[in-house]
């Protein structure tokens, strides 16, 4: 498959995404639409996405988000908000859908979504319950816990004092973009506050929400507080597993994918 760019609008300024797709041609097979972590981009899923969609037979999208990979970097004025990951489940990802063609009324996709995409992916679900058949999470965040931020503040040092900036490069057309984008909001004192578990409770669809259990990142109180609020929400623990169970442990990850879609497909 080749890696594309559409141009959407967005904060009243055309936007560029790059996006991929991946998997089987045959319209009438499942899509599924990949969305990154808060450092994360179209390449940075490495080959995950095209193996579950092989062994899964389904249609893949992947995209990197305003700000990341090959997309319109975020401007150096431009600081988001504590809504940043609302924007991009109620105005990003409709007006992608809507550019590439995706009626999502008459087809709803599965969101595939990883820590910062997991939470996007849960307030499209809430936003839009009609428009998704079902929701894989990976590491989502609904709190701010003091373990994530303490990572956080750990990867602000990192990219200050190390080489991960220039890892990142490889990634992103503007790594500044990407790392400071993510790494401000979070670090921004109000976004302490940040919860979304009173919305996710309009969510209707069928969820599947993976953790690590060695995750540097979010505690399991992530996945069960979703459980709680949502009951149709089945939970995978996984063992030897940190923040990106799609890197540790990719077998198990994709055969509760498989058994997941197939219970659920209509």
């Amino acid at each position: 498959m080749t890696v594309e760019s559409v141009d959407i609008e967005w904060s009243g300024n055309p936007v560029r995404i790059e996006h991929e797709w991946l998997g089987t041609r045959i319209a009438a097979r499942p899509l599924i639409v990949f969305l990154h972590e808060g450092l994360g981009s179209l390449s940075l899923w490495k080959d995950f996405p095209a193996r579950l969609c092989a062994a899964a037979d389904c249609r893949g999208l992947v995209y990197s988000r305003p700000g990341y990979g090959r997309s319109t970097p975020r401007r150096r004025d431009e600081a988001w908000g504590v809504d940043f990951l609302h924007r991009q489940a109620n105005e990003v990802l409709p007006a992608l859908l809507a550019a590439l063609g995706i009626d999502a009324e008459r087809d709803p996709p599965w969101l595939f979504g990883h820590s910062d995409g997991a939470s996007i992916a849960l307030l499209f679900a809430a936003a839009w319950p009609r428009r998704i058949a079902g929701a894989v999470l990976l590491a989502p965040h609904i709190v701010v816990e003091d373990l994530a931020l303490a990572s956080i503040a750990q990867a602000r040092e990192a990219y200050l004092q190390s080489d991960l900036r220039g890892r990142l490069a490889r990634h992103h057309d503007d790594p500044d973009s990407a790392f400071w984008g993510w790494n401000d909001i979070w670090l921004h004192p109000p976004f302490r506050q940040w919860s979304i578990e009173d919305e996710i409770a309009a969510i209707r669809c069928p969820v599947l929400a993976v953790q690590g259990l060695d995750d540097e990142y979010g505690t399991l109180e992530q996945i069960r507080g979703i459980a709680r609020r949502v009951p149709q929400t089945r939970l995978l623990e996984l063992p030897d597993c940190g923040h990106s169970a799609q890197h540790d442990q990719p077998e198990a990850v994709i055969a509760a994918c498989i058994a997941f879609i197939q219970e659920h497909r209509p």
